[in-house]
C-alpha cells in the first residue's frame, strides 16, 4: 500500500473523528462529568466495538445487513433503545447538587462495557466502513481484505488518540463546571439530555 494513499487514508480518519457524532460526544460527557480516565475507558469500550465493524465490513456482513432493511432497523432501534435507558437512568439521579467528592463513580469497566455496546449497536458504523475502506484499497497492492483490515485498525488507532486526548481537555473543563453551582445541580440532566439527543439522532437518520 502507497505511503500517500496511507496520509491520505488517515487525514480522511482524522476529519472524521473529529466531527461531532456519538461517540465523541459520549466521551466528552463521561470526562466531564466524572474524569479523563472515565473518557478514556470509555474510547477503549468504543474503539474495540470498532474491531467488530471493521471485521464486518472486511467480510462482508455490512451490505447483508444493509440489504435487509428488517435486520438494519432491529440492530439500529436496539441501540436507540440503550441509548434511551442510559439517559433514563441519568435522568433518575438528576435534582440535588453534586459535589466533586460524592458524585457516583462508574467503574471502569462498565463504561467500557457501554462503549461497546453504543458502537456494536449501530449498525451504521459499519456501514460507513464498507463505504469508506474500498475507496483507498488497490487490487495491485496485495490482498484486498488485509488491506482493509489494516485500513479499519488504523482508523480504530487514530479515533483512540483522539477521544484520549478530547477526554484529557474534558477533564479540564470539568475543574471549571465543579465551580458552577447551577450546572453541577443539573450535571445529570445534562448528561440525559445529550444521550437522548444522541439516540434521536440515530433513529431519525436513514440508511
Amino acid at each position: 500500500m502507497e505511503f500517500n494513499m496511507l496520509l491520505s487514508f488517515l487525514a480522511v480518519a482524522i476529519a472524521l473523528t473529529l466531527m461531532p457524532g456519538p461517540d465523541l460526544l459520549f466521551v466528552m460527557t463521561q470526562s466531564v462529568i466524572q474524569d479523563k480516565w472515565a473518557g478514556i475507558f470509555t474510547a477503549i469500550g468504543l474503539c474495540t466495538g470498532l474491531l467488530v465493524h471493521i471485521t464486518a465490513a472486511t467480510i462482508g456482513i455490512s451490505a447483508l445487513i444493509y440489504q435487509s432493511s428488517v435486520i438494519f432497523s432491529i440492530v439500529k432501534f436496539a441501540g436507540v433503545a440503550y441509548l434511551f435507558y442510559l439517559a433514563w437512568q441519568a435522568f433518575r439521579h438528576s435534582g440535588s447538587m453534586i459535589k466533586s467528592e460524592s458524585r457516583p463513580k462508574r467503574s471502569r469497566f462498565s463504561l467500557f462495557k457501554k462503549g461497546i455496546i453504543m458502537n456494536v449497536l449501530n449498525p451504521k458504523v459499519s456501514l460507513f466502513f464498507l463505504a469508506l475502506l474500498p475507496q483507498f484499497v488497490k487490487q495491485n497492492a496485495g490482498n484486498v481484505t488485509i488491506q482493509m483490515l489494516a485500513l479499519g485498525i488504523l482508523f480504530m488507532v487514530q479515533a483512540f488518540i483522539i477521544f484520549s486526548i478530547v477526554s484529557v481537555f474534558s477533564e479540564k473543563l470539568q475543574q471549571w463546571l465543579l465551580q458552577n453551582e447551577w450546572f453541577m445541580k443539573r450535571i445529570n440532566i445534562v448528561e440525559a439530555f445529550l444521550l437522548t439527543a444522541i439516540g434521536i439522532n440515530v433513529a431519525i437518520s436513514g440508511k
